[in-house]
């Protein structure tokens, strides 16, 4: 715990960061090369909730999606799991108007010429999950610096940490799109946890830009659920969108995770409209922080996992 602390402090600072990236490059080639992937993942669910990892006969969700890594080899996922490729996928499935606008995709971070883009926009790895940068007034930045950061994205492989499977051959690339921000002022996430191509719960998180965020968790008759993880829940907060458009998200989530044991189908709702985020097939990596976490065994008994 105090080495992840310490890697956080000190990527507070550019120089920081980049020295932290430039480590996470190396460790994503050389530690696949030294630890097999089950011994990884073991250890990975060990480090992460003291327990050991019950591979014969997962129970929890959180044992579900570990076993999931190891045992789940579908080509359509390492599609969905690239930001870039998804895309393709959501228009086969009849949503292309579900895609937020793309302005550019560059295979090397120097290739982004920041004059060609609008005031605002976002900057994301295809390959990756929190390298982002979100852009409101583009002069506000340093962009040797922000391409620098953004050229060690595309030197990492995420998969090498929990054995995340579908993101070890995804191509490095750069997206830029359209900055999208609701009526909140930020943008507000409708996540659904779908198990065997069914929506079973919903995650709503506000505020995840600013002091104030919060995240509750609902089944699909919208009951909200005494549950909280490492966000506070809040049960003051409305679950602010039109029935009708929510019912055609959840339709939405039921097509796109049709093919999946487990995806997590994120999304967002702007000016009545709603925009496809991500498919991701391990949630936080493969652990909860679920509280009370007897609901890791909850969500765990809507997944029947089956051996491909």
């Amino acid at each position: 715990m105090v080495y992840f602390m310490l890697k956080e402090k000190i990527k507070e600072t550019f120089v920081g960061s980049v020295l932290i990236n430039l480590l996470h490059c190396a460790e994503s080639y050389i530690y696949p090369l030294i630890v097999s992937d089950k011994k990884a993942v073991i250890k990975f669910y060990k480090e992460k909730t003291g327990f050991d990892l019950d591979l014969k006969s997962p129970e929890t969700f959180s044992e579900k999606m570990n076993w999931y890594k190891l045992n789940v080899r579908m080509p359509l996922m390492v599609q969905c799991a690239d930001k870039y490729a998804v895309r393709e996928y959501v228009k086969d499935c009849g949503y292309e108007e579900c895609l937020n606008e793309i302005y550019g995709v560059y295979n090397s971070a120097f290739d982004i010429n920041i004059d060609n883009l609008p005031e605002k926009f976002v900057l994301k790895a295809a390959h990756g999950s929190h390298m982002n940068i979100i852009v409101k007034e583009k002069n506000d930045y340093n962009w040797l610096k922000e391409k620098i950061i953004m050229w060690t994205w595309l030197h990492q492989n995420i998969y090498w940490g929990g054995r995340e499977w579908c993101y070890k051959d995804i191509p490095k690339r750069i997206i830029a799109e359209k900055y999208l921000e609701d009526e909140s002022g930020e943008l507000r996430d409708f996540k659904f946890f779908c198990f065997n191509g069914e929506p079973c719960y919903l995650q709503y998180d506000i505020g995840r830009f600013n002091n104030k965020h919060y995240r509750n968790y609902y089944d699909m008759s919208l009951k909200l659920l005494n549950l909280s993880d490492d966000v506070p829940n809040n049960n003051e907060i409305i679950l602010d969108i039109q029935r009708d458009s929510l019912t055609n998200m959840i339709e939405i989530a039921r097509k796109l995770s049709k093919p999946f044991q487990f995806v997590r189908t994120d999304f967002y709702y702007v000016k009545n409209k709603i925009y496809f985020g991500e498919l991701t097939f391990y949630h936080n990596g493969g652990i909860t922080w679920f509280n009370p976490p007897e609901y890791d065994i909850v969500f765990g008994e809507k997944w029947k996992i089956k051996n491909i």
